[in-house]
């Protein structure tokens, strides 16, 4: 077991934050995994994201590796919180209660919004709080016998998941159903149009980071993480961890320990002196501006007309020439003295080359493995190396061509506590997770 500030990751597998955890069937799937230690949604922002065909993904012919022009999620914050709601209050199978942590992604184009968005997940957990706590430490409600699985919203009131109380306080333990919540905040994707990755100049965070870590110091139960962009020189890592520590506060133990003089441990077993906002690093998102060609990916895109119809409304600039479409002739009824000139034809797109609408879309999977590992092996020393013992506790969760054991275990040798893939779920679906497991 991985434990992440107050989320315990077993086994230390999760499912990064991308296209295939989008929506709640979605969600529920990778929840019911044995194989996935903790679940994180697909990024939110508040009202959702404008998604349209242009946002898509190719995969490789040669290798386990990703192609995406996709952006953040279309579903906005409040579809994730009702969500990971029904989750987190819907007795397993076996009618135990849920323990497995979910990790809500999102991002915001202000830190006021994001401030927003914080607060209505603080106050998701207040209401997980609130409604184990109703139950009085009673046991866990036993699932209906006719049911084959977990219950879904929109879900008649015999299967659903209001159907039985769902106390996360189970008798006997002291669970706080709370810390099966955290927060990722996304500062990489690269298919943003006209907003590049903000992490990759990492002061212009300052204000977002604010916001969490006021969050963090307000209720520190909270776990944060931040996802972050493939770096490619040393002084970038340096910058992250700089900044990073700034939000390091020193800690009385009488402030944390009420009534006791006893200084507080953290996870590891050792004195906690100090505290930091955030609890991991998850490295690393796809590398933006990267092209494969369709003869590259499994299908060829100049054959496809659901490709052409993406293609035709991508709004990117191309090199390729646009031909002028042919106008439809005239009605016979038409006058030609009364109707005016017919209007420029307008212009299409040639079939294109490339396995993606926009061209140019982000590289995961194997093709980004040797980048992801050289990121965690540099965060990884840092870390460690770091005169705060805070800064020493942050975790760092892999991501980036996992899609084999040997390359999950490259990953943790590298330095990564846990692993996240997205490349080898988009293709294999939550089979993914057993493959990684050694079960192909």
């Amino acid at each position: 077991m991985v434990r992440i500030h107050t989320l315990n990751v077993e086994p230390p597998v999760v499912n990064a934050s991308c296209a295939w955890a989008s929506d709640y069937e979605q969600l529920h799937e990778l929840y019911d995994s044995p194989h996935t230690g903790a679940v994180v949604t697909r990024t939110a922002t508040f009202n959702g994201f404008s998604e349209d065909a242009t946002n898509t993904v190719a995969f490789a012919k040669s290798s386990v590796t990703s192609l995406n022009s996709y952006g953040y999620s279309p579903h906005p914050l409040s579809k994730y919180l009702d969500w990971v709601y029904t989750l987190l209050t819907t007795p397993m199978l076996d009618g135990s209660p849920p323990t497995k942590p979910i990790i809500i992604s999102i991002t915001a184009s202000t830190p006021t919004v994001l401030a927003e968005m914080v607060q209505n997940i603080q106050a998701l957990r207040k209401k997980l709080r609130a409604s184990y706590s109703a139950s009085a430490y009673g046991e866990f409600a036993p699932s209906s016998p006719s049911r084959t699985r977990r219950g879904s919203p929109g879900a008649s009131s015999s299967s659903s998941s209001h159907a039985h109380p769902a106390p996360a306080f189970v008798s006997g333990t002291a669970m706080d159903p709370a810390t099966l919540v955290g927060i990722e905040l996304n500062t990489s994707c690269p298919n943003i149009k006209d907003a590049p990755p903000p992490a990759y100049t990492f002061s212009f965070l300052l204000p977002y980071l604010d916001v969490l870590s006021s969050a963090f110091y307000a209720d520190p139960s909270l776990t944060i993480g931040l996802k972050l962009p493939p770096y490619l020189y040393s002084t970038r890592f340096v910058e992250v961890i700089r900044f990073i520590h700034t939000y390091t506060r020193e800690i009385r133990p009488a402030a944390f320990v009420k009534g006791s003089m006893q200084e507080p441990l953290g996870p590891d077993g050792q004195v906690m002196r100090s505290l930091n906002p955030f609890a991991y690093l998850a490295c690393t998102n796809t590398l933006g501006n990267c092209l494969m060609f369709g003869e590259q990916a499994f299908y060829d895109p100049l054959e496809s007309s659901a490709y052409m119809e993406a293609a035709a409304s991508s709004d990117m600039d191309t090199d390729a020439p646009v031909p002028p479409r042919t106008p439809s002739p005239p009605s016979p009824s038409s006058s030609s003295s009364s109707t005016p000139p017919p209007a420029p034809p307008s212009p299409t797109t040639t079939p294109s080359p490339f396995a993606l609408p926009p061209a140019l879309g982000g590289l995961g999977g194997e093709s980004m493995h040797p980048i992801a590992l050289g990121n965690v092996y540099c965060f990884a020393r840092l870390l460690a190396a770091h005169p705060d013992h805070a800064i020493r506790r942050i975790r760092i969760i892999g991501i980036g061509g996992v899609t084999s054991p040997a390359a999950a275990a490259r990953m943790r040798a590298a330095g990564a506590s846990a692993v996240g893939c997205a490349t080898l779920l988009g293709r294999e679906g939550v089979r993914a997770f057993e493959i990684l497991a050694g079960h192909p």
